[in-house]
């Protein structure tokens, strides 16, 4: 218990002539002398310390008051920038949701073990019956949202039609299929695609067969609903994906038909990337005390894609896009154009220079449209020319570019085309080719849906009083943009 015996000091019972650090507990007395055990060395330093007025004990304490002050700043300041990645990972994962087994495995095997924000804040308010209303971004998750309640839903036993999911495209509809499907492997849930272009005969023999959920286009389905081949009689669930577009003027119809042959009570779920305030209202008119969810907030444009645009003559276009897919690092990219005819003119030009590349829009064949898709999903395209048929709700997880050839014709679309990137949590660049008569609309399109714009080259927008203070710069060309009548192609099925 005593420290080693380095020393011996003499000293008077009961009185202490050195400050020890560490005093030994025991004494030990030779006759009429007191003496104490000691380490030399420590004894040594304490002693100086003592003769020097205790300055090395306060300066000591001082230095470690001190130290500890700073260090209990450091951790504070760690705990705050740890904060932002703790809660990046504190989603829910897919395994606290009780989901049946085969059902978990599947989902795993897809590759996903956390849960989106949308697919977190939904599933409970889907699961629990109530109608709902969701805006998210997009890229963002909305298909699993939708399917993994759905599939749950459904009572296998009954040889039922009990879901329903209407898009405003047939690559939509396929997509949605080909999720459920995977995503409700090992169980006996029977998903169906119903769109035009494909043999009704086919879809009516298939359905006769037995289907408990059917994705549909709104054309098709009302085909099938007269042919009274469909009923409706026993959905349990209705979503309208994409819903903006489908309650905008010429679907408004259509989806008022079919829902009203739907008799018995359901629960009504919408998903959109966009919604304006007229949009929501017409919503509410199909839904029974729904709970609105926006993940979106104040900005429009998705948070993981960069903006790029670059002005020029007409003319230019080509040699701008050749030099700007030669400078990205591109994984794969869709190119938009605004017409048909665009697209054919500028598939027979790029493909002298790019391997790779494809082209698609509304007047090519449901199976050619579809094999192309299953190309560019399996990375065998890495280039893919489009219409806005491509724009809309389709899940490309590969695609790191788009490019508008030309700006479409309003925000809305300007959110789904540059939506293809950046999806899932990635980074993308968007690139847009302007020119002087886009300028109105594309000042428009950047002041309402909030986007930092990055511009390759000059800004014609310099002095705009809505997005920058510099003055204007005078352009030293004046050119007259080449006046071409435009064919719109509308991009979504209605057959």
């Amino acid at each position: 218990m005593l420290l080693t015996l380095r020393g011996i000091i003499p000293c008077k019972e009961g009185q202490i002539v050195i400050w020890l650090e560490e005093w030994p507990k025991i004494p030990f007395t030779h006759g009429r002398t007191t003496y104490m055990k000691f380490d030399l060395l420590k004894t040594l330093r304490s002693f100086i310390a003592f003769i020097s007025g205790k300055k090395e004990q306060q300066y000591t304490a001082e230095k470690k008051k001190t130290h500890s002050i700073e260090k209990k700043k450091e951790r504070s300041t760690e705990r705050k920038r740890k904060t932002p990645a703790e809660k990046k990972k504190e989603h829910m994962k897919f395994r606290e949701l009780g989901l049946p087994p085969n059902m978990l495995r599947a989902i795993e095997n897809m590759g996903y073990k956390e849960m989106t924000p949308v697919q977190e804040v939904t599933y409970p308010v889907i699961m629990s019956g109530r109608d709902l209303c969701a805006l998210a971004e997009t890229g963002s998750g909305k298909t699993a949202a939708c399917a993994i309640p759905l599939i749950q839903k459904i009572d296998t036993a009954k040889n039922t039609i009990q879901g329903l999911i209407i898009v405003p495209t047939r690559e939509l509809c396929i997509q949605y299929v080909d999720e459920i499907g995977k995503t409700a492997e090992g169980s006996n849930v029977v998903p169906f695609a119903v769109f035009g272009g494909f043999s009704k005969e086919i879809q009516i023999a298939k359905i006769k067969h037995g289907a408990h959920i059917i994705v549909a286009t709104p054309g098709r389905l009302i085909d099938l609903l007269y042919d009274s081949v469909i009923s409706l009689s026993n959905v349990k669930c209705v979503i309208l994906d994409e819903a903006d577009e489908l309650l905008q003027e010429g679907f408004l119809e259509d989806i008022e038909f079919i829902m009203s042959c739907m008799i018995n009570k359901h629960q009504t779920l919408l998903f959109a990337a966009t919604m304006d305030d007229d949009i929501t209202k017409l919503s509410h008119d199909y839904m029974e005390d729904p709970q609105y969810i926006s993940l979106i907030k104040k900005r429009a444009a998705p948070v993981s894609i960069e903006h790029y645009f670059t002005y020029l003559h007409p003319n230019r276009k080509e040699a701008e896009l050749k030099k700007y897919l030669e400078g990205e690092g591109v994984s794969q990219a869709i190119i938009f154009c605004n017409a048909r005819h665009k697209v054919d003119k500028l598939f027979r030009d790029m493909r002298k220079h790019y391997n790779g590349i494809e082209y698609i829009h509304a007047g090519l064949s449901q199976d050619k449209r579809s094999s192309i898709f299953r190309q560019f999903k399996t990375k065998k395209l890495r280039y893919l020319i489009a219409t806005d048929v491509a724009g809309r709700g389709l899940d490309f997880t590969h695609v790191s570019h788009v490019v508008n050839w030309d700006l479409p014709d309003n925000g809305t679309q300007y959110t789904h085309r540059t939506g293809r990137s950046g999806r899932m949590g990635k980074r993308g660049r968007a690139f847009t080719l302007a020119i002087k008569s886009d300028l109105p609309k594309l000042r428009e399109i950047i002041r309402t849906k909030k986007i930092t714009p990055h511009w390759i080259g000059e800004n014609p927008l310099q002095g705009d009083d809505t997005l920058q203070k510099e003055k204007p710069e005078k352009r030293k060309m004046h050119y007259r943009p080449s006046t071409v009548k435009k064919r719109k192609d509308g991009g979504a099925d209605r057959r």
